[in-house]
């Protein structure tokens, strides 16, 4: 008999603003997202936090639709169903990013990642009041502007979430550069929001600067 789960961690994958395209087996934003939920689910799975992958059916965001959030809300009720009301955390890239805050609505919600986020000035923020989100941010990132998740973050904070923003320097959207620095961040705050390890001196460091209205910290 498996070990029944102790939190449930999601994985969203990047798309585009508009496309009804059938999102691919083998698509290219999926698979970047495949190395960060193996390493969570390697430092995780013996302490039972399960690592489940969302694929979208199409590719696009899609306007009023928000496509993908259509389909992670069905992922994590799947998810609920399999595994009962335990704690789930969303890790997202870009699109992904943006679905997984969305999402912070959902009860069993406890905590959010959003890599690259991608987040527009009219994104609402109301749905993350005591929750955790950790958003990670590239200084060089041209196709999700710095200047947007910063601002994302004063108001996330400002509607009562509790939040941390970290810039990792010399990096881009696809967070190739420095991509062990990425992994090692999501996986640090995923495990400690799963209940596995504390959190990091860097990332608790983090979030008590955000909690000033700090939310420019280097990596």
């Amino acid at each position: 008999m498996s070990k029944p789960a102790a939190a449930v961690v999601l994985v969203l994958h990047g798309g585009t603003r508009d496309s009804h395209e059938p999102v691919p087996r083998r698509n290219l934003a999926g698979l970047r997202m495949w190395p960060i939920a193996t390493t969570i689910r390697a430092l995780g799975g013996r302490k039972g936090v399960t690592v489940e992958a969302v694929r979208y059916r199409v590719r696009g965001w899609n306007g009023p639709e928000a496509s993908p959030v259509v389909d992670a809300r069905a992922a994590l009720a799947a998810a609920r169903q399999r595994h009962g009301d335990v704690p789930v955390i969303l890790v997202g890239h870009s699109m992904g990013a943006r679905t997984s805050i969305r999402m912070a609505d959902d009860a069993n919600v406890i905590a959010v990642v959003g890599m690259a986020p991608w987040t527009p000035s009219d994104e609402p923020t109301a749905q993350l009041s005591g929750r955790r989100l950790l958003l990670l941010q590239g200084d060089r990132d041209d196709v999700t502007p710095p200047a947007e998740s910063l601002g994302y973050a004063r108001r996330a904070a400002e509607a009562g979430g509790r939040v941390a923003r970290v810039v990792v320097r010399r990096d881009s959207h696809a967070m190739l550069r420095r991509w062990p620095t990425w992994h090692r961040l999501a996986a640090d705050f995923v495990l400690a929001e799963a209940g596995v390890r504390r959190l990091s001196p860097f990332l608790t460091n983090a979030f008590e600067r955000g909690a000033t209205g700090d939310f420019d910290v280097p990596v």
